[in-house]
């Protein structure tokens, strides 16, 4: 069943660092609606432990920031936009300390109760503590603790709860996106949502829409996000027309908790930064034949390390050691970790963790220019959902928060200054579910759930070969078009909807990879194990077949 168009200036579908902040930096002059496909406090920001990496010490600098950045991707990264958002984090930092975003700051971890903050809306951003993390040379990493997207949530998320001109949707999930033809070019007028508490479809009207969904890390079977990163945003901007760029980069975070009963829980790399160890099961370090920077090398050859150690050994993990540091250093800068492993019966002041690699980020996305405009007019994407060029072949730690400042900043601008150029929406056409019925079958649906994630996992993981991608490939496909069959047939609920966005971006990321003839960055093929010589890179386009009306 379709309901009656409701209107916004600015649809944001996402509700996470990206999308908070464009809402509340454009909601002074325009009305703004945020969708959650869940609750609230679901998305990948709330999880976030490491930080913000900010130009902040009198020894770092822009150029030395934006070098990092180069080089951890793989000299795959655009020049130009990593300078952009590098040289505007300290204007990033400064607005979240006026939102009121607790960092730790030197005084916390000195322990000099007399020089603390007390009001951290007037905490200068050189006072804040600053960690240092993989890849980067200096120490340039701002945190509230080790739950530093928890704390920007929570203090986004309350400040967007009372502004007058946003509304906050939970439980609302995109179906797609509604556009037409202007002038010889597609724009976006809205978009159809699905009302997960009903089962009806909204018709939402707007000038703009911005896609905030996060990245599509859930198309692996172990994950460190949570499970709504099934790649909505990519796969309905890829519908709507956009291109997409270089989604065979897909990180995989070296360090997750490895137990039986825990679920997508990371271990910050700020450990290492720390100075934690990564040790095999007998004790032994084995970084040193890697890289020369051990512990502290990009997380790429940190992740490949672990895998080929793991799988050499036939073990079911490595540990990660940092019992040498002082009990309280652990407890105090370390004290979410510290909690939920004491809760699985690990104390870190004097055990190892035992980890795993698992999906992490996805490093692709869909294209867009500085100010976060895709190909289709009036349509954004911020966030990991986008491609700015920022991160090459391979994220560095802590750039992903800042890139979702930065760009959410810059998608506000661009769209505050062109609201009033935008005529108001007309009615749009319902939602059509005439033809379909509801489904009294889920089988197909949990079945193609479970076999796409382990498809992905063995054959598109961190070490991929052309004779695993090809057979990724046949399967993929074939089960985008059996839930794409069922799609047609029976009304959508949200499994059915993000299985269909996962299967695309899956079979997205696999063409992706297939074009690639070398190794870099993040995409390790053991069939082109060099690099070329000049970096590229791998854009697809949508088919007039794939875009709809």
């Amino acid at each position: 069943m379709s309901i009656n168009n409701t209107q916004y200036d600015v649809i944001v579908i996402g509700s996470g660092a990206a999308g908070l902040t464009l809402a509340l930096r454009a909601a002074d002059t325009c009305s703004v609606a945020v969708l959650s496909k869940g609750d609230l406090h679901q998305g990948a920001t709330f999880y976030a432990q490491g930080g913000i990496a900010a130009v902040l010490d009198e020894t770092d600098s822009i150029e030395s920031h934006a070098s990092d950045t180069f080089a951890a991707g793989a000299n795959l990264g655009d020049p130009e936009i990593i300078k952009y958002i590098v040289e505007n984090s300290r204007n990033a930092v400064q607005w979240l300390i006026e939102q009121g975003v607790p960092f730790t700051t030197k005084a916390d971890v000195d322990g000099n109760d007399c020089a603390k903050t007390k009001n951290s809306k007037k905490t200068q951003p050189t006072s804040l503590h600053l960690t240092k993390e993989g890849g980067h040379s200096h120490h340039r990493i701002i945190h509230a603790t080790d739950a530093t997207g928890k704390a920007i949530f929570q203090t986004l998320h309350q400040k967007a709860a009372e502004h007058p001109n946003i509304e906050l949707i939970e439980g609302s999930t995109a179906i797609d996106l509604i556009t037409e033809t202007r002038l010889q070019k597609r724009v976006c007028v809205g978009a159809y949502i699905l009302d997960q508490k009903t089962g009806n479809v909204r018709v939402i009207s707007s000038k703009f829409v911005a896609l905030a969904t996060g990245g599509a890390s859930k198309a692996y079977l172990y994950t460190s996000n949570p499970d709504g990163a099934s790649g909505d945003g990519i796969a309905i901007g890829w519908r709507a027309g956009c291109r997409v760029a270089n989604l065979e980069f897909n990180q995989f975070h070296p360090t997750c908790l490895y137990h039986p009963h825990a679920k997508s829980f990371l271990i910050t790399e700020a450990l290492r930064g720390e100075g934690a160890k990564l040790e095999l099961p007998d004790g032994s370090r084995f970084m040193a034949k890697f890289d020369d920077q051990r512990e502290l090398a990009p997380r790429d050859i940190v992740a490949r390390a672990i895998d080929h150690e793991i799988k050499r050994l036939g073990c079911d993990c490595v540990y990660l050691n940092i019992s040498e540091k002082p009990a309280n250093f652990i407890t105090e800068r370390f004290p979410t970790i510290y909690r939920k492993c004491l809760n699985f019966g690990i104390d870190i002041t004097k055990d190892r963790i035992p980890v795993v690699p698992a999906a992490h980020y996805t490093c692709g996305g869909i294209m867009v220019d500085r100010n976060g405009m895709t190909d289709v007019t009036n349509l954004y994407a911020i966030g990991e959902t986008s491609h700015t060029g920022l991160h090459g072949a391979n994220r560095m730690a802590s750039n992903s928060l800042l890139e979702c400042f930065v760009m959410s900043f810059a998608a506000a601008h661009d769209i505050k200054n062109r609201a009033d150029q935008i005529p108001i929406g007309k009615t749009l056409a319902q939602w059509d579910d005439s033809r379909v019925k509801p489904s009294d079958d889920e089988t197909l649906v949990a079945h193609n759930w479970e076999e796409l994630r382990r498809c992905m996992w063995n054959f598109v993981g961190i070490v991929r070969n052309n004779e695993r991608l090809e057979r990724a490939k046949r399967r993929i496909t074939l089960i985008h078009e059996e839930i794409q069959q069922h799609y047609e047939r029976h009304c959508v609920n949200n499994d059915l909807l993000e299985l269909r966005n996962l299967t695309l971006v899956s079979s997205l990321i696999i063409d992706s990879a297939l074009l690639r003839k070398e190794s870099r960055g993040l995409h390790y093929n053991i069939d082109y194990p060099e690099n070329q010589e000049k970096a590229m890179n791998t854009i697809l386009t949508p088919s007039q077949d794939a875009v709809k009306d």
